[in-house]
């Protein structure tokens, strides 16, 4: 389980004490009800779910910042104090939602948990928090956030249902790409850096083949050792992979040297990103993802 999220708030006392005081009041000042997500995946499709309705704000927005190095503000702090809804991964992957949370003194805010929403356990001691490339839990998620908004504002119930239905059938369409993939590549292996993308890459059918020792590792932000790196070297100069998935938001020097390798032998990378990139919603950017598999894969 990933626990590298660092939370650092640089408040004296005396100013979270300001805050949450100037927080009084569950909505905006037009009426709106407040949203309050963790990264900009969520904020995303709570705008899209939300239409202009609600107030979105996501903690996490900078696409070329490195997740797990977020520094929550005296902002981050004020937004989640004034939250009617609150929006977080779970499952260690930023618990400085709750930090905030009890820092704000907010008990009033819906709290949609998305690992917890997900219904996905830990295997072995191990759980793959990056949900959102789960494209069947994302569809419970929207269910969830679509009854929570109703509940916020009855009045808007309707335009959340619609809005969620459409979202759902892009949903549907991108689970029918993984099973298109699935049909012609089942079975083929890939790698991978870190288990960012396997939901997606597993729902398409492949097999991570990458040692599991040298993802943990990375993941957790320390040393691979030199046999499990030659290990993971070794699938591509062995040819045993057909893609190398990389994560393009965290490198380090053992990540360089298994793209380099992959180059070398020819392997098709394949950037992923935990936040959005600039200029992509939601939907675009998993077509995206899906188009830079098959893309690998067919080559």
């Amino acid at each position: 389980m990933l626990k590298r999220s660092v939370f650092t708030l640089a408040l004296a006392a005396a100013t979270v004490a300001a805050l949450t005081g100037c927080a009084a009041g569950s909505s905006s000042a037009d009426g709106k009800v407040r949203v309050v997500a963790s990264t900009n995946v969520y904020g995303d499709i709570a705008s899209t779910i939300a239409g202009n309705a609600v107030d979105v704000t996501a903690l996490m927005t900078d696409p070329a910042q490195d997740p797990h190095s977020f520094e929550a503000s005296a902002q981050s702090q004020l937004a989640v104090s004034k939250a009617d809804i609150l929006i977080e991964n779970g499952g260690g992957y930023d618990d400085f939602m709750d930090t905030l949370r009890t820092g704000s003194k907010n008990t009033k805010a819906t709290v949609l948990n998305v690992v917890d929403i997900s219904g996905k356990k830990a295997v072995g001691g191990e759980l793959n928090e990056h949900v959102w490339y789960d494209f069947p839990t994302v569809q419970k998620f929207t269910t969830a956030l679509t009854d929570a908004l109703s509940k916020a504002d009855p009045s808007q119930k309707a335009t959340f249902a619609a809005n969620a239905r459409a979202f759902s059938a892009k949903l549907a369409a991108l689970q029918n790409r993984e099973a298109e993939l699935k049909a012609t590549y089942a079975g083929e292996g890939v790698a991978v850096t870190e288990p960012v993308p396997l939901y997606l890459l597993e729902a398409s059918g492949l097999v991570n083949k990458t040692p599991e020792k040298f993802s943990a590792a990375i993941e957790a932000g320390t040393d691979v050792s030199p046999l499990v790196l030659q290990q993971t070297l070794a699938l591509f100069s062995a040819h045993k992979v057909r893609l190398l998935a990389y994560n393009e938001q965290t490198s380090g020097p053992e990540t360089d040297r298994v793209r380099a390798a992959a180059t070398a032998a020819g392997i098709p990378v394949v950037p992923v990103r935990e936040t959005l990139p600039a200029g992509k919603d939601y939907v675009s950017w998993m077509n995206a993802n899906l188009d830079a598999v098959g893309a690998a894969l067919a080559r």
